[in-house]
């Protein structure tokens, strides 16, 4: 289709046309992702091939003090002059040394089986029972994560020592004298200050999201359950069996079921939560800042006061009020007569999740208002004074002015709005608690989705599967990253970033 013919359609005609190409161009957004994911990996490993051969072709370069570096951390800088740095080093291989005899190894060694000696009680050398305090699983697991990403660091130092000791050994050839604890300390307030900034904030992401962020992902490759919960019990190892079960569709597995039935659900309801709340906030704002309107100021300020309410407060209100005996029946009853006790949550599924879908625009319309209300008073006046000049009414206007506008603006904010939604825990838990209840899914209701199975599943229940809880999350994960980078690389605002500028 030509520009030209592109521009007669009317409006309804170009978003069946976009979302047309936009569908067709999800295989190939999809195949593009995955091999960008595998240049990544070939990248990396092209990446490792290097290092080693530059770690051999300095250790033949280097003179003895660089040589000894590969043994012990900071003899080449302390050879060369760079007193304080090869001490930090040493100190560093010093200290490794000693977590990794009295402490690290004593968990690592037993990593690969989760540990073998169970807890509980059992005959001493007099013939009475006594309670033995076996190995911990959970313990054996968290500390030898801990102890791989110390080793990881601690071989990035190793890398640095060499790299620093033949860089000095270099600068000594060439006459040049290594700067000093001075120069480096106001290189770092100034030059380099950024680092000095980041570094601490660095260090408490890696502590507290990177570490448990890979504990989790190694717990969805165990059988961690109610039947394998530590201090008591062992768990162990089970590969892809998690993963097995959640996709175990042909022999009608209850969990691959409750899996497949619930993403659908969860898809369905991140869909149309996020345009629900978009367009209808939309259609809000766009009355709110029409001309004409009246008391601008006061509307925004009522949707501010909507927002200021917690979020929990007034979803446990709506819970509240929707129940069999609560106000929304209580209202219907004066007006229909009667006493209808509509269950509103956990009776009829259909009823529940429209329920919930309702609801969720009460609580989350409000913000796209004012996003949008913001987007909206910054579109360029002389855009529309074109548009009257050229004979364009309000129908084609917002149709090819403030709309392709606000969409270029907001595609980041939908994308955003959309994970939001797959994992918005607290709208579907804390209304309907996933009810009503099945006896087809696997410790979950009609409204759960995803996360609040997920959370059912590791603490919210008595009969915990943490390991598949685990796998959950991972693709959910999964499903999140990728959805994400394909609408995002194929939209307008990652594409031609100065459309509107």
């Amino acid at each position: 289709m030509t520009y030209v013919e592109y521009k007669q359609l009317n409006p309804f005609q170009r978003f069946a046309h976009n979302f047309k190409r936009f569908i067709l161009r999800v295989p190939h957004s999809i195949a593009n992702f995955f091999k960008a994911i595998g240049r990544a990996i070939v990248g990396f490993f092209v990446g490792i091939g290097r290092g080693f051969k530059n770690f051999g072709v300095t250790f033949v370069r280097g003179d003895w003090a660089t040589k000894l570096s590969y043994l012990v951390f900071g003899v080449g800088d302390i050879h060369k002059g760079k007193y304080y740095k090869g001490i930090i080093y040493f100190l560093a291989e010093v200290l490794y040394t000693l977590y990794m005899v009295f402490f690290g190894w004593g968990y690592l060694k037993d990593f690969l089986t989760l540990g073998t000696d169970e807890s509980g009680y059992r005959f001493n050398e007099l013939g009475m029972t006594e309670y033995h305090e076996g190995q911990n699983s959970m313990l054996i697991l968290l500390y030898s994560v801990l102890t791989l990403v110390i080793t990881a660091v601690i071989f990035a130092i190793y890398i640095s020592n060499i790299k620093d000791a033949y860089r000095h050994q270099v600068m000594r050839a060439n006459g040049e004298k290594p700067t000093s604890l001075k120069q480096d300390i106001k290189d770092f307030l100034d030059g380099k200050y950024h680092i000095t900034l980041l570094s601490f904030p660095v260090l408490m992401i890696a502590i507290f999201n990177i570490l448990p962020l890979i504990f989790m992902i190694l717990i969805a490759f165990t059988n961690f359950n109610s039947a394998h919960m530590p201090p008591g019990k062992l768990f162990h190892w089970v590969g892809f069996q998690n993963f097995g079960e959640l996709f175990n569709v042909v022999q009608g597995a209850k969990k691959a079921y409750t899996f497949v039935e619930l993403t659908k659900w969860t898809l369905i309801w991140a869909v149309v939560a996020t345009f629900s709340n978009y367009i209808l906030g939309m259609i809000v704002a766009l009355m709110i800042n029409k001309k004409g309107i009246k008391l601008k100021a006061l509307w925004r300020t009522l949707f501010v006061i909507s927002i200021a309410v917690p979020q929990f407060v007034s979803l446990l209100l709506m819970n509240q009020m929707l129940q069999t005996n609560g106000a929304v029946n209580i209202l219907l009853g004066h007006f229909m007569g009667g006493n209808p006790e509509i269950k509103f949550l956990s009776d009829d599924m259909i009823v529940a999740r429209l329920t919930v879908i309702i609801v969720n625009c009460w609580v989350g319309i409000p913000y796209t208002i004012l996003s949008m209300s913001g987007i909206l008073m910054n579109i360029p006046e002389d855009l529309y004074e074109s548009a009257r000049i050229d004979g364009a009414g309000p129908v084609k206007t917002f149709t090819s002015i403030t709309l392709p506008y606000m969409i270029f603006v907001t595609t980041p904010q939908l994308i955003t709005q959309f994970v939001g939604n797959i994992n918005n825990f607290n709208v579907i838990f804390l209304l309907t608690g996933g009810d009503p209840k099945s006896t087809e899914l696997y410790q979950a209701g009609e409204t759960d989705i995803l996360v609040t199975w997920l959370y059912k599943l590791s603490v919210g229940s008595e009969k915990q599967d943490n390991g598949l809880a685990a796998a959950i999350g991972i693709l959910v994960f999964i499903i999140c990253a990728t959805l994400s980078l394909i609408v995002y690389n194929n939209s307008k605002s990652m594409k031609d970033e100065e459309a509107f500028s």
